[in-house]
């Protein structure tokens, strides 16, 4: 799809690969062709370690303003993506990577994998959504800690605090992020888009609010062939045949 970033689809499995050696550092035009491959995309993540700090040390405040929104953008594409994500993380997953992670549902982590928002030691704080998607994620305390610290997270305390949902062993990462997506490779499509959307949503509304979305997009999936379906085979007392429709 682009020069860093491509799009592979296998047994109706997404991967989102980003191959910018020596560290997939995530400069703007990775940015872009991430944007454009969440676009069309769903499925695991194979891994990039962190923004490009090169393009940082001359970029103006005029320039970031911009940058800066388009940036949290292409994260939030991946973010949007109507299906179940996994980030599928060897080796550093720092700045820009961690958000990345941050921005898919589950996080597959190796062994010896590094995760942290080292920001502030360049001076800056997280701007692609680490201030704000690692809080919901662990709390505001401990994303305060390592937000304001900038220290690297190993793989067991990422795990234990909630910044990974599996740690395996490295060669096992993509594997395991595949097997965790594959059930729902056949699931309700629209179903699991509108859970995805209820608690996504729900979580920057009040309880009122979240409560109301939800009801709206329950009573919306008895629109659907798959409710139709569904409800049919519990009866039936048969495994259902999902269509996405």
């Amino acid at each position: 799809m682009g020069e860093f970033v491509r799009l592979e689809i296998a047994d109706g499995i997404g991967t989102i690969r980003l191959e910018r050696p020596p560290m997939n550092a995530l400069n703007t035009q990775v940015q872009e062709e991430l944007r454009e491959a969440a676009t069309a995309a769903a499925g695991a993540v194979s891994y990039p370690a962190g923004a490009d700090i090169t393009e940082f040390t001359t970029v103006s405040y005029q320039h970031m303003v911009g940058r800066a929104t388009a940036l949290s953008g292409a994260f939030d594409a991946v973010a949007r993506i109507p299906k179940p994500v996994v980030a599928a993380v060897t080796g550093f997953a720092l700045g820009g990577g961690c958000e990345l992670a941050l921005a898919c549902d589950w996080r597959v982590v190796a062994e010896d994998a590094r995760l942290g928002q080292p920001e502030i030691k360049l001076g800056i704080i997280p701007g692609a959504g680490g201030t704000q998607r690692l809080a919901r994620l662990v709390g505001p305390a401990r994303a305060k800690e390592l937000i304001f610290s900038g220290r690297m997270v190993e793989a067991d305390e990422a795990l234990r605090i909630g910044l990974a949902d599996r740690v395996v062993p490295a060669d096992r990462v993509y594997a395991t992020a595949v097997e965790m997506v594959r059930p729902y490779v056949t699931g309700p499509a629209l179903a699991l888009r509108a859970a995805k959307q209820a608690v996504d949503a729900g979580l920057s509304m009040d309880l009122a609010a979240g409560l109301a979305l939800e009801s709206h997009l329950f009573a919306g999936l008895f629109a659907t062939d798959d409710r139709v379906e569904g409800t049919t085979a519990f009866v039936e007392k048969r495994k259902p045949k999902f269509t996405g429709q």
